[in-house]
């Protein structure tokens, strides 16, 4: 089985507006991270080389807003740009909130050809973690990618207080857009945030990637955020559920693994790194 990896870099910091309940980003909780306007697109260049240089075959430009504004398409064109002039061949993500076709259709012409956006959790539970935007709004930006020809990753967070119920109806939901990678996160404490402090067990964790590799048979599962917290460094149990893909590196608001530690522990558990996101 090859194994593909991905990075995410924080190119806007801890400005978001919306009041989503799992989020350390938005201003409404006042958590303890790192908050700017716009990072430096040489830092930016520093990361999606080093990405690239791990074996990253995906580098994810994230920012806190809550869509992608005149502003933000202009920032993240930008960085796309300076990243593709040098490193061509490293797999370009969005995930810049609500988009709608016109501006998908433009971070397509600099070389960013997957977006992603996450439903999150299911229609029904939406409602309790977030007021300022609707789930059938991301529902909707997720349509608009596949529309333009964009490769979709969408997926959610477990463990927020759903039920057995709603994962069901978010795993339908995800099989019915078909995405070609599914970020799955764990829901990562944080006492600011209004959630529950409860970690979800590790077992519980596993049986749901199961679960997702059984809705969605095709499609790249990534473990994502919460990983190292609810699996620390077990990475053949995530493998053997039916993962196929990590996050590696640091997070958005938290720290990861040493990435080199991490590639050496999948090679010696027998596995290959892909080499690119279509492979």
């Amino acid at each position: 089985m090859k194994i593909y990896l991905c990075s995410i870099c924080n190119i806007s910091s801890g400005r978001c507006l919306e009041d989503c309940k799992f989020c350390t980003q938005s201003i409404h909780y006042k958590t303890d991270i790192d908050r700017y306007y716009r990072k430096d697109i040489s830092d930016i260049l520093k990361e999606a080389r080093l990405a690239y240089e791990y074996g990253a075959v995906g580098f994810c430009l994230v920012t806190s807003t809550k869509n992608l504004d005149d502003k933000t398409l202009e920032f993240v064109t930008k960085c796309a740009y300076a990243i593709k002039q040098e490193l061509p061949d490293l797999g370009l993500i969005g995930c810049n909130g609500l988009a709608n076709k016109e501006s998908l259709r433009e971070l397509m012409k600099y070389g960013v050809e997957n977006y992603n956006h996450n439903l999150e959790s299911s229609e029904a539970f939406y409602k309790n973690l977030c007021t300022t935007h609707t789930w059938q709004e991301r529902l909707e930006t997720c349509h608009n990618v596949k529309d333009v020809g964009m490769y979709l990753c969408c997926g959610g967070i477990f463990g927020m207080g759903e039920s057995s119920k709603d994962r069901q109806s978010f795993l339908q939901n995800l099989k019915d857009l078909d995405p070609i990678s599914v970020p799955i996160n764990f829901y990562h404490p944080n006492s600011k945030l209004p959630l529950s402090q409860t970690i979800l067990n590790k077992d519980e964790a596993l049986s749901l990637i199961k679960e997702c590799r059984r809705y969605l048979p095709n499609s790249m599962i990534m473990i994502a955020g919460g990983r190292e917290m609810v699996f620390a460094k077990d990475l053949k149990s995530i493998f053997d559920s039916g993962a196929n893909s990590i996050v590696i590196g640091d997070y958005l608001t938290t720290l990861g693994e040493n990435p080199l530690k991490e590639i050496k522990e999948i090679e010696t558990l027998g596995y290959t790194l892909a080499k690119s996101c279509h492979e």
